[in-house]
Formats: C-alpha cells, sequence, structure tokens
C-alpha cells in the first residue's frame, strides 16, 4: 500500500528518533534539520492544530529539539503527556521503583564500552548502537534486573536498545487520550513510527479507521503502509502540509 493523500481531517500522531529525525549514535547526538520544526507547525496549521508527538524521550527532551513547533507531546511512551491546550498528565509512578535496577544497569555497562543507560526518570533504556555484539548481554541483564521489580513492568527492545518501563502504558494509550480531546476528537487518526514500541499505536489508529506507516524495514508490522525512510516520510508530510488551500489576504 502507499502512502495516501492528504486528507484535512486528520489527527497526526509522529514517533521522533527514527520517524522525523534519524537515528544517532546516541540519544543525545540527533540532528533536527532546519526546516523540521517549520514543517511541524505549518502541518499544525494545515491540521487545524491536530499534531501530536508521541515518543519514547520525556517531554523536556522532545523540547529540547523541537521548541514550541508542537505543543501536544506524550513522552515516555505516554507515561507523561501535555495536551494541545498545554495541560500536563502526570506520571503516577513512584521514583524509587527503579533506582536499583539503574545501579545495576550502570555497573553493568561501566564494565562494557559502547553500552550505555538512558535513565528517563520513569523508565530505564539500556543502549548498545556503539556495541552491538553485546545485544546477547544486554538482553540478559535488562530481563535479569526485571525480577526485581514488582509486576507491572516490561522489557521492551528496539533498535539497539532494551527498554524497560510498564505495562499498562503504550503509544496506543496515549494516541487514545489524545483522540478524546480538541483538537484531535472526531477526525481520524495517523500514526508514523519505525520501531518495535510503535506497535501499539499502530494497533490503536487501525483500530479506529485510522492509517498506521511504518517508517524504514524490520521484522512484521501491523502498520498498513510502510515507507523507506525518513527523508521519504519527510516529503510526505510536506505535501499533507501543503494540502491546506492558503489563508486568505486581508484587505489593506
Amino acid at each position: 500500500m502507499t502512502l495516501p493523500e492528504p486528507c484535512l481531517d486528520w489527527a497526526l500522531f509522529l514517533d521522533f528518533d527514527g520517524c522525523i529525525v534519524d537515528i544517532a549514535p546516541t540519544p543525545e547526538a540527533v540532528v533536527v534539520p532546519d526546516g523540521l520544526p517549520p514543517l511541524l507547525v505549518a502541518l499544525r496549521e494545515a491540521l487545524d492544530g491536530a499534531v501530536a508527538i508521541v515518543s519514547g524521550r520525556p517531554i523536556e527532551q522532545i523540547d529540547g529539539f523541537l521548541g514550541t513547533a508542537v505543543p501536544a507531546v506524550a513522552g515516555l511512551h505516554g507515561l507523561e503527556r501535555r495536551r494541545a491546550d498545554g495541560g500536563i498528565v502526570s506520571p503516577p509512578l513512584p521514583r524509587t521503583d527503579l533506582r536499583a535496577v539503574r545501579t545495576q544497569l550502570e555497573n553493568f555497562a561501566a564494565e562494557r564500552p559502547g553500552v550505555l543507560v538512558e535513565d528517563k526518570t520513569y523508565t530505564l533504556g539500556l543502549h548498545y548502537r556503539l556495541g552491538p555484539s553485546l545485544r546477547d548481554e544486554c538482553r540478559d541483564v535488562v530481563n535479569a534486573a526485571l525480577e526485581d521489580l514488582p509486576q507491572g513492568w516490561q522489557v521492551v527492545e528496539g533498535k539497539f536498545v532494551f527498554e524497560i518501563r510498564p505495562c499498562w502504558i503504550t503509544k496506543g494509550t496515549a494516541i487514545d487520550a489524545f483522540m478524546g480531546e480538541a483538537p484531535f476528537r472526531g477526525r481520524t487518526p495517523v500514526f508514523c513510527g519505525d520501531d518495535v514500541s510503535d506497535e501499539d499505536g499502530f494497533e490503536a489508529v487501525n483500530a479506529r479507521g485510522g492509517v498506521s506507516i511504518r517508517v524504514g524495514e524490520g521484522a512484521a508490522t501491523r502498520a498498513a503502509v510502510q515507507v523507506d525512510s525518513v527523508g521519504k516520510l519527510l516529503d510526505w508530510l510536506t505535501r499533507v502540509a501543503g494540502a491546506a488551500p492558503p489563508m486568505p489576504r486581508r484587505a489593506g
């Protein structure tokens, strides 16, 4: 299935890493193209504000990369969420749940060059992009750490990362929450993602009769549409942003 023609009744949900920016060797090394924030603003204008970022990163990091281009953001797979009106839905989890696990993973990473721990306060990621041969060791230590946590936590494998996060919150639940609010309510959801953690989002929009788009190749996916690269997705999003008729100029 090819990318659909733009439709102005969409509610657009976008993952960040690997979707609208290329994945970097480390989370901090991501480069945001100069044209991306203006494109996101144009998308908001075309879709009457119904655009949100849905990412595994904290909201604070997304703001650091994109500034004020998109007010509506779900961070940490939806554990924290900022509505389009700026209201914050805060995560209910206690910080102490992950302290011992964080120490365990940091000790592991300290002895293995190329492995790093990303502490997102309410989730933990163990990255091995700079040490791909350590994948099995990373999986083993993360699964062992999971055994020390109470029920309700899971390990999710992504692109060169294993992440420990709660089972009961996903990008799908974040999209569902947005869809119950203005300006998303009543629109057709479209979600673009690239990784295993995005599969819940694909499932959520499919259930609503929406459009699910996977960026890049990978394992089997629930997404109905696949696009080869970040660049090709951005080209398509530029078409979406340009689908709205220009605003009429005021006389005088």
